[in-house]
């Protein structure tokens, strides 16, 4: 069987005991897909949320209508805080999160391929700013494939509990 992204990401939830929660917005699911595609991932995956709207950015998630006014849907600092928002929503001890521009048009001044991801864990909160080519298409798998590499990042630098 072919290795995916997640596979490492499942395998280090899986021996550490803990979980993650996903919330998107560019990526509109493909982060959630990626995971539940795995056999055996309930164990690990509590759930996500796809705040594509701004507004459910802030009822969904948290993310202070104060914040979202200031600095858009299209931020890193936004990325942050939904990646912390949908972990301590669906209770989880990671939170993945992509926010972006994945065109046609640009969006809040920031051009097309503009892409934040975040992961929250335990030990606090990882954002990458990104300038994605290709096509719509292209940089939402590109966007979901980068969460899912960062939150393998900081899964492997994690010393593990038990350690």
């Amino acid at each position: 069987m072919a290795t995916t992204a997640v596979d490492p990401v499942i395998a280090a939830l899986l021996a550490r005991n803990e979980t993650v929660a996903v919330a998107e917005s560019l990526t509109g699911g493909l982060v959630s897909a990626m995971f539940t595609a795995a056999p055996g991932v309930s164990r690990v995956f509590r759930g996500g949320v796809v705040a594509y709207a701004t507004e459910l950015k802030h009822t969904l998630l948290g993310v202070p209508a104060e914040h979202l006014a200031a600095h858009g849907a299209v931020d890193a600092g936004t990325a942050r805080l939904m990646a912390e928002g949908v972990r301590e929503r669906l209770c989880s001890d990671w939170g993945l999160a992509t926010t972006g521009v994945a065109g046609p048009d640009s969006q809040e001044g920031q051009p097309v391929g503009t892409v934040h991801v975040a992961v929250a864990g335990p030990d606090g909160s990882h954002v990458q700013t990104l300038a994605l080519e290709g096509n719509r298409k292209q940089i939402r798998a590109r966007a979901a494939r980068a969460v899912v590499m960062l939150a393998g990042e900081q899964l492997t630098a994690r010393v593990s509990p038990s350690e």
